[in-house]
């Protein structure tokens, strides 16, 4: 299974409104993807990542850097791969950035993994169950939207087949955001996850404050409550103030950065996300060190990719993802054949690799940059 090509291909679609968290404001939906052939006649295609605007970048690093690294190499190998890909890390230059593409390119042999074995990456990875629940990412904040609209938000996403909401919170005061988190579970109703993330918005003072004001509601996470400067720090001491489990992970960049926040104490769930750390190489160490910690497992965004990973192991809560096609048209345009929820839960199709099959005329329209080695 030595491998002959390394194709990369940046995307970018254009939203048709704003959607801001409490320090962001999205306008397009980006992706980068990976498509790897072997000399055997295998073919892997996948996409990462939504935080991708640099896309044409990490089209460079994939084609220039990485792939002179691993063409002729044997594609089974693939923690050899990653060694070798890592290198490109070591120098001074933006390693996160470095940390996207070896994803992309880790992801692409995973993928090449499940096909060659004829199993899917969530058999790969252990199998543990072949369905999760799925929740959505909303609640955004939006000019004149009122308490009652997302109650209904809430109402509409159930009746998508969600099983619960990721709230956006930290854009407002402790205060106002318990208010907006009220009208959600009002209309959620019962049985309805709502989790809060605060997307690193706020003081440690103002995240203890807020945790406090929602405390005694049925809420199944807090997440990343703390401004980055030293959040760990700042995360455990949320989490001795409240009695809600605390998740951050998602804005680490290496299994390394996971580790620390666990002997912080400043952790019940990590949603590392595989598409912008490194792949699902590196996510198999944090993931393995937060079952030696009994710490749950999430992941940030990107469903196609992570309900693989969390199904096929014990420790994964849910899969997330964006509901409304209008904050993500790649679902629907990209995945025509990809499964969708229903009544909380999303199967995880058993199609080789990532079962993963994109729109040919969607990937010409919106792609900004390609490459191939």
């Amino acid at each position: 299974m030595r491998i002959d090509s390394v194709e990369a291909i940046a995307i970018e679609i254009p939203l048709p409104r704003q959607f801001a968290g409490s320090v962001y404001a999205m306008t397009t939906r980006c992706a980068v993807i990976t498509r790897i052939r072997t000399a055997d006649g295998l073919a892997s295609e996948v996409y990462n990542g939504d935080n991708r605007e640099h896309g044409a970048d990490l089209v460079r690093i994939i084609t220039e850097e990485i792939a002179p690294l691993i063409l002729g190499e044997d594609a089974a190998a693939y923690e050899r791969l990653w060694a070798k890909t890592h290198r490109i890390t070591i120098p001074n230059r933006d390693r996160k950035l470095a940390m996207e593409a070896i994803a992309c390119v880790d992801t692409a042999v995973w993928d090449l993994l499940g096909k060659r074995a004829g199993l899917s990456v969530r058999q790969l990875l252990g199998g543990f169950r072949d369905a999760l629940p799925i929740i959505s990412i909303g609640g955004y904040y939006q000019e004149g939207k009122t308490l009652l609209d997302l109650a209904k938000e809430m109402e509409q996403l159930r009746l998508q087949g969600m099983g619960g909401c990721k709230v956006k919170v930290g854009g407002l005061s402790p205060e106002q955001d318990a208010e907006r988190v009220r009208a959600a579970l009002d209309g959620a109703g019962e049985g309805f996850m709502i989790a809060v993330d605060a997307n690193r918005g706020w003081s440690t003072a103002d995240a203890i404050r807020f945790a406090r004001l929602i405390e005694e509601l049925p809420i199944a996470w807090f997440e990343e409550p703390c401004q980055w400067m030293d959040e760990a720090r700042a995360m455990a001491e949320v989490r001795r103030a409240t009695r809600i489990p605390i998740n951050a992970g998602q804005s680490e960049y290496s299994a390394h950065g996971v580790r620390r926040l666990v002997a912080a104490g400043a952790v019940d769930i990590v949603n590392f996300d595989a598409s912008e750390a490194g792949g699902i190489t590196e996510w198999r160490r944090a993931a393995a060190l937060c079952a030696l910690h009994d710490i749950r497992m999430a992941h940030h965004e990107e469903p196609q990719i992570a309900a693989h990973m969390l199904a096929a192991i014990p420790h994964g809560i849910c899969v997330e993802c964006f509901a409304d096609p209008a904050r993500d048209p790649l679902w629907p345009h990209l995945l025509p054949e990809a499964p969708r929820p229903k009544e909380g839960w999303l199967a995880v199709p058993d199609r080789p690799g990532f079962g993963i099959t994109l729109d040919p005329a969607a990937v010409a329209k919106y792609t900004i940059a390609s490459a191939r080695a």
